[in-house]
C-alpha cells in the first residue's frame, strides 16, 4: 500500500517547520537561506499549526447522567411539657434536651 504523497509532504513540512523553529532565524532569513518561498512557509506554518490544533479539539460526546437530589428524610419527634412544645431532630443533642425539659418541668410545676 502507497502511502498519501500529502501525508508525506506533511511528513516533509513539519520537518522543515521543526528545523526553521531550532534556527533561531527569522522566517524570512531562514526561508532566504533554503531557498524557499516565504508565502510557501507561512501558508504550511498555518496548515500544520490548524491540523493540530484540530488534532487536540476533542470534539467527542460524553454522556452525562443527572440524579435528582434525594430529598432529606428530617425525622422529628414534638415533646410538650407543660404548655411548652418542643420539637426534636435526628442528631440532637440528648443532654441539652434533658437540661431544657428539666427547666421546663421546675416552672411549670
Amino acid at each position: 500500500m502507497s502511502k498519501n504523497p500529502n501525508s508525506e509532504l506533511r511528513k516533509e513540512w513539519e520537518q522543515r517547520i521543526s528545523t526553521f523553529k531550532a534556527s533561531g532565524q527569522t522566517q524570512a532569513k531562514w526561508c532566504e537561506s533554503n531557498d524557499i518561498s516565504i508565502h510557501q512557509f507561512k501558508y504550511w506554518l498555518k496548515r500544520i499549526r490548524d491540523h493540530h490544533n484540530t488534532e487536540k479539539t476533542n470534539n467527542s460526546w460524553v454522556s452525562v447522567i443527572i440524579e435528582e437530589p434525594k430529598p432529606e428524610v428530617s425525622e422529628s419527634l414534638q415533646i410538650k411539657v407543660g404548655p411548652a412544645s418542643i420539637e426534636v431532630s435526628t442528631g440532637f443533642n440528648p443532654s441539652l434536651l434533658a437540661e431544657v425539659i428539666k427547666v421546663l418541668q421546675e416552672n411549670v410545676e
